[in-house]
């Protein structure tokens, strides 16, 4: 049921993404009919061009922009004391649903091929160590 649901939303978010281009092209388009009447071929092409790297240009900024403001967040969250493994992977569950489960599909295709390897890691997770680590 849950594998469903994800793949399900992976294929909705392969749609949207397809509509997208979809609607860039023909943005892209249109405006190259729009300037070739007015300037020929090579400066219609020359104008589609510099507006498809401004667009590039100008979405490579947002989400710098948007992964710095997320790196701060990550930031503070990792300075707050005592949270502990579940509460941190809860929050990234949270916050971001279809990378988790991507990641949570990939993991259990691993573990499939490799029990020993995994089995030694969680292993490695739980066991608290026998003397303290000195300074």
């Amino acid at each position: 049921m849950m594998m469903e649901r994800t793949l399900m939303a992976l294929a909705a978010a392969a749609a949207i993404a397809a509509a997208a281009a979809v609607g860039v092209f023909s943005a892209f388009f249109a405006l190259y009919a729009l300037v070739e009447p007015h300037l020929g071929s090579a400066w219609a092409a020359a104008i589609v061009s510099v507006t498809a790297a401004a667009v590039v240009g100008l979405a490579g900024l947002l989400a710098a922009r948007k992964v710095e403001g997320d790196r701060r967040a990550h930031a503070a969250a990792a300075a707050t004391p005592d949270q502990g493994l579940v509460d941190a992977v809860l929050k990234i569950v949270r916050d971001r649903p279809i990378l988790s489960a991507g990641a949570a599909v990939a993991a259990g295709i691993y573990a499939l091929r490799n029990p020993t390897l995994v089995a030694a890691v969680v292993r490695a997770f739980v066991d608290k160590p026998s003397t303290p680590p000195r300074n």
